[in-house]
C-alpha cells in the first residue's frame, strides 16, 4: 500500500474542513483535506509534484504530487473577486517544484480587507489515495505533518468518481419555488432509484448523485437555475427524460422565474417600534393564546465516543436505520397529509447513500456509529445554512432532526418525555419537525422561536395542529424566565411579555371568549344557516378526501362546496382510472346524505403537478397552463372524470364545477364536454355545471358566465392574489395579500351583481368563508352560499346567524369606500363587537 504525507504549507490555526464557511468546501463538494487559518504570508508546497494551474485571479494553486494524487490550496473565501489584488505567484503552470518549495505571496491585510475570510482548504481534489491521518485541531507550524495518505481507496466527493461516463443528457430549467430542497430531492432520489442508471445533476463545475438527497441539497439548487441531468447504464435515457419532466412540473412549489427568491422572510410592511414588553416575529401558524413560558430543550443521548470494531458498529449503524425506518413509516401511516410529506422527506434521508458511505468511512476509520453519523450530518446540515436561499438553508434542521432521532437507536435507549406545565408557551432557539409533531395541543398553547421561517417544516406541522406560532423572534426569547405570563397573537405579530395587569385580564377574557364562541358554535353546529331576519345562507363544508366527509357532517356542514378532487391525482404514478374516481365521489356523496357536494374538476399545473402530465417549464406558471387549461389540454383526463362524476350522481345530490375560468369559451368547451359523455352514458339532464371564479377576467364577466352556468363560486385565495399582483407563497409580500382589501372586495361585489343579472347564487369556498370578519361583508355583497374549512362551520353558521341582512349590506357598502384592509378589518370588528359576536 503506497502511503504519502503532506505538510503544513504555511504556519496557521488548523481547523476541521467541515468548519470553514462555504459550502463548497465544508461539504467536501471538491476532496477531502483540512484547512488553514494563515499566519503566513507565503503559501509552500505541500509535498513535491508539478503544478497543474495558477488561478488567473491568483488566489488558488493547484499542485499534482509524484504519487498520482491532486491538491488544491485555495487562500481565502471569495477571494476571487479581488481580482489578483494581494496575491503574487511564484510559481506557474507545468513548473516542477519540491516540498517546501514558495509557491505564492500573499499580502495579508489587502486580502483581509477584501475577503470573507483568510482561512485557506488544503484539499485532495483527485486520485485513488483517501486520506487516513489528519492533524488535530490546533496550532501548526509549516512544515509540520498535516495529512496522511494512502492508495487504497478513492477519495469520496459528492460528485462521485472520475469513470462517469454519461450516455444521456437533457438540461432543465428549475421552476421550483424554493429550489432542490429536501422534499424535492427525496422525490428525486425515490424515481432515480427506481432505474438501473447512475445518474447525475451537473451545475456549472459542481456535480452530485441524485440518488442522494443530502447531496443534492449542497448544490443550493435555487428557482430558476439551469441544470444538466446526465445518466450512464441499461435506463439512462428513461431515466434522465422522466427525472426531467419531474422537475418540469414544478414538483408542487412553481413560481414565476421572475427574480430571485428573497434574502429572508420579511414583514410587508416597515417595522414599527414596539414597546419594552412586547417581541415581534413572523407568523407561522395562526391563533391567539395566554400561557406561561416553558423553555422546550431537546434531549439528546450521551454519545458512544469509542467503538467496538468496524464489524460491531456497521451493524449498529444498519441496525437503527432498520428501527428508524420502521418508526418513520409508521408515524407516515398515521399522520395528516403536511405532516406525511415532511416525515416522507426525513425516511429519504436513511436511504442516503452518501450519508451512508460517509458514515461508513467514518466508522472505518476509527470513529464509533454515534460519532461518525453526527459528523457526517452535522457537517451536512451546515452545508445547507450556507446555502443562500433561505428555504434551503432552513432544512437543515431536517438533517439535525434525523440526526438525534437515530442517535437514541444507537444509544438503544427512547428519549425522555418533556415534563411541560398547563398552558406552556414553548420559547426555543429553534426546533425540530419531530418535536411539534410529539406536542399535545391540549397543553401547548403555543410556540415562539428565536429563529426560523415561515416556510419551514416546524410551521408547517404546527399550522396542521392547530398550534398558533410565531418565529423569527429574536434572541430575547431565549432570556425570558420560565413561569412569566405571555400574550401571543399572531395576528399581530406580537408577544407580550409580563404584562401588567389589566393587559393580563383583557388577553385573558379574549381567550375565554373565543373558547366560549367556539364551545357555543359546536353546540349549536346542526342548526340551519339563517340571519336574524331569515335569509338563507347556506354554509358547507370544502373537502379534500372521502374520510373529511362524515366529520364535516357531523360537525354541522349543510354539503360540501368544493371537493378538491386533486386528492385522486397527486402523489402518484398515474392517473386514477375512471372507475376509481366514481366510486371515491360516489362514496363521498352518501356520506353526505343527500347534502348537495359540489365536486371540482382536476385542478391541477401551477403549484400543484402530476408527473404523469408533464408541463413543460414556464416563464410565469401562475398564469400558464393550470385549472381547467390542462383538463382542457388533456382531454382524455376530462372525459375520464367527467363521466366519473356523472356516474356519481347517482348516489346524491351531485354537481361539477370548473377551475380557474377565465372566458365564457372555456365554460362552452366544459358544457360541451359534459353534454358529450353524458349522451354516452345514456343520462338525460345535464347535471348543475359552475364555474369558480378565480381570476379578475371571470369576475368581470360574471355576468356572460352567469348566462351560461348555474351557478358560481368565489375562489378567494387565488382572486385576491392575481387582483393584488401578489404571490400568497412569497414571504416577501405575503403579509400584504390580504382578501379583505378593498380591491378585492370591488371584484367580489361586480361577480355578485353580474350573477344577478341572471339569478344565479353565488358562492365563497376560498379562505375568506372562513374568516369572521368578511362573512357579514360577503353577505351584504350578496354570497348565498358558504363553503368553510371543516372546523371553522360551526363557528361561521352561528355568526351567520346573529346578523341581519340589512346590518351586512351597510358594512358592505360602507368597505367598498375605504382604503386599506386594515380599515375594512376595523368596521367588521365593530360591528362583531357592538352585536356581541
Amino acid at each position: 500500500m503506497t502511503r504519502l504525507t503532506l505538510v503544513a504549507p504555511v504556519d496557521g490555526w488548523l481547523v476541521p474542513l467541515a468548519d470553514v464557511a462555504d459550502a463548497v468546501f465544508a461539504d467536501r463538494l471538491l476532496g477531502d483535506g483540512v484547512a488553514i487559518d494563515p499566519l503566513g504570508d507565503t503559501l509552500h508546497a505541500p509535498a513535491s509534484g508539478v503544478i497543474v494551474s495558477v488561478h488567473e485571479a491568483g488566489h488558488a494553486v493547484t499542485l499534482r504530487l509524484d504519487a498520482g494524487p491532486v491538491v488544491l490550496m485555495h487562500v481565502g473565501l471569495d477571494t476571487v473577486r479581488l481580482g489578483g489584488a494581494g496575491f503574487t505567484p511564484l510559481v506557474q503552470a507545468g513548473d516542477r517544484v519540491d516540498v517546501g518549495a514558495p509557491l505564492l505571496a500573499v499580502d495579508l491585510a489587502t486580502v483581509a480587507a477584501g475577503a470573507k475570510s483568510l482561512v485557506t482548504p488544503i484539499v485532495v481534489t483527485e486520485g485513488d489515495h483517501a486520506i487516513t491521518w489528519r492533524a488535530p485541531p490546533g496550532r501548526v507550524r509549516r512544515g509540520d505533518p498535516l495529512l496522511a495518505l494512502a492508495a487504497d481507496q478513492p477519495i469520496g466527493n459528492a460528485g462521485g468518481g472520475a469513470d462517469f461516463a454519461p450516455s444521456a443528457t437533457r438540461t432543465v430549467r428549475v421552476p421550483l419555488a424554493h429550489g432542490l430542497h429536501a422534499r424535492p430531492c427525496a422525490k428525486l432520489a425515490d424515481l432515480a432509484r427506481s432505474f438501473d442508471a447512475e445518474v447525475r445533476a451537473i451545475e456549472g463545475d459542481r456535480e452530485a448523485r441524485l440518488r442522494s438527497p443530502s447531496a443534492m441539497m449542497t448544490l443550493a439548487i435555487a428557482h430558476g437555475d439551469t441544470i444538466t441531468i446526465a445518466a450512464s447504464g441499461a435506463d439512462a435515457r428513461a431515466a434522465v427524460d422522466a427525472l426531467v419532466d419531474l422537475i418540469a412540473t414544478g414538483m408542487g412549489e412553481s413560481k414565476p422565474l421572475a427574480g430571485p427568491a428573497p434574502a429572508a422572510p420579511v414583514a410587508a410592511a416597515p417595522p414599527v417600534p414596539q414597546p419594552e414588553g412586547i417581541l415581534t416575529g413572523v407568523a407561522a401558524s395562526p391563533g391567539f393564546a395566554t400561557g406561561i413560558a416553558a423553555h422546550l430543550v431537546r434531549p439528546e443521548p450521551i454519545l458512544a465516543r469509542t467503538g467496538e470494531g468496524i464489524a460491531a458498529e456497521r451493524a449498529r449503524f444498519a441496525d437503527a436505520l432498520a428501527a428508524l425506518a420502521v418508526a418513520l413509516e409508521a408515524e407516515r401511516g398515521a399522520a395528516g397529509p403536511e405532516q406525511r410529506a415532511i416525515v416522507a422527506a426525513h425516511r429519504a434521508l436513511l436511504d442516503d447513500e452518501d450519508l451512508i458511505e460517509r458514515t461508513h468511512a467514518r466508522i472505518d476509520a476509527g470513529d464509533s456509529a454515534a460519532v461518525a453519523w453526527r459528523s457526517v450530518m452535522r457537517d451536512q446540515a451546515d452545508a445547507l445554512r450556507a446555502a443562500p436561499d433561505p428555504h434551503i438553508a432552513a432544512r437543515a434542521d431536517d438533517l439535525i432532526d434525523v440526526e438525534v432521532q437515530l442517535q437514541w437507536r444507537l444509544a438503544g435507549q427512547a428519549p425522555p418525555d418533556v415534563a411541560l406545565p398547563a398552558d406552556a408557551i414553548l420559547l426555543a432557539d429553534d426546533l425540530v419537525p419531530s418535536q411539534v409533531a410529539s406536542l399535545d395541543p391540549a397543553r401547548v398553547a403555543g410556540i415562539v422561536t428565536a429563529r426560523g421561517g415561515p416556510t419551514s417544516h416546524v410551521a408547517i406541522i404546527a399550522a396542521s395542529r392547530g398550534i398558533p406560532a410565531l418565529v423569527a423572534a429574536g434572541r430575547r426569547v431565549l432570556t425570558i424566565a420560565a413561569g412569566t405570563p405571555l400574550v401571543l397573537d399572531t395576528a399581530a405579530g406580537t408577544l407580550t411579555v409580563d404584562p401588567d395587569t389589566d393587559g393580563w385580564r383583557h388577553a385573558q377574557a379574549e381567550a375565554a371568549a373565543r373558547a366560549a364562541r367556539k364551545a357555543a358554535a359546536r353546540t349549536a353546529a346542526m342548526l340551519e344557516g339563517r340571519t336574524l331576519d331569515g335569509t338563507r345562507i347556506e354554509v358547507s363544508a370544502n373537502l379534500g378526501k372521502r374520510a373529511e366527509a362524515a366529520p364535516a357532517v357531523a360537525g354541522g356542514a349543510e354539503g360540501c362546496g368544493l371537493l378538491r378532487t386533486e386528492f385522486l391525482f397527486l402523489d402518484r404514478a398515474v392517473a386514477p382510472d375512471e372507475d376509481e374516481q366514481a366510486a371515491d365521489y360516489a362514496a363521498i356523496a352518501r356520506a353526505l346524505e343527500g347534502r348537495p357536494l359540489v365536486i371540482r374538476l382536476l385542478d391541477i399545473g401551477g403549484d400543484k403537478p402530476a408527473p404523469y402530465l408533464p408541463i413543460a417549464p414556464e416563464e410565469n406558471p401562475a398564469l400558464g397552463l393550470r385549472g381547467i387549461r390542462v383538463a382542457l389540454a388533456h382531454p382524455d383526463i376530462l372525459a375520464a372524470q367527467m363521466r366519473a362524476v356523472l356516474r356519481a350522481s347517482e348516489a346524491g345530490d351531485v354537481r361539477v364545477m370548473a377551475p380557474m375560468i377565465a372566458t365564457v369559451a372555456e365554460l362552452r368547451a366544459v358544457r360541451a364536454a359534459m353534454q358529450a359523455e353524458s349522451a354516452a352514458l345514456g343520462l338525460g339532464a345535464d347535471m348543475p355545471l359552475g364555474v369558480m371564479v378565480e381570476t379578475p377576467a371571470a369576475a368581470v364577466m360574471a355576468d356572460g358566465l352567469a348566462a351560461e352556468c348555474d351557478f358560481l363560486s368565489i375562489g378567494t385565495n387565488d382572486l385576491t392574489q392575481y387582483v393584488l399582483a401578489m404571490d400568497r407563497g412569497n414571504p416577501a409580500v405575503a403579509g400584504s395579500v390580504d382578501g379583505l382589501d378593498p380591491a378585492v372586495l370591488r371584484m367580489i361585489d361586480l361577480c355578485c351583481r353580474g350573477a344577478a343579472t341572471h339569478g344565479k347564487p353565488v358562492g365563497v369556498c376560498g379562505g375568506l368563508a372562513s374568516d369572521r370578519l368578511a362573512v357579514p361583508i360577503l353577505i351584504g355583497l350578496g354570497v348565498t352560499k358558504l363553503s368553510a374549512a371543516p372546523a371553522a362551520v360551526a363557528e361561521v353558521k352561528a355568526l351567520v346567524r346573529g346578523v341581519s341582512l340589512d346590518r351586512c349590506r351597510a358594512l358592505a357598502a360602507a368597505v367598498l369606500h375605504v382604503s386599506t384592509a386594515a380599515e375594512v378589518r376595523s368596521r367588521a370588528s365593530a360591528l362583531l363587537g357592538e352585536l356581541g359576536l
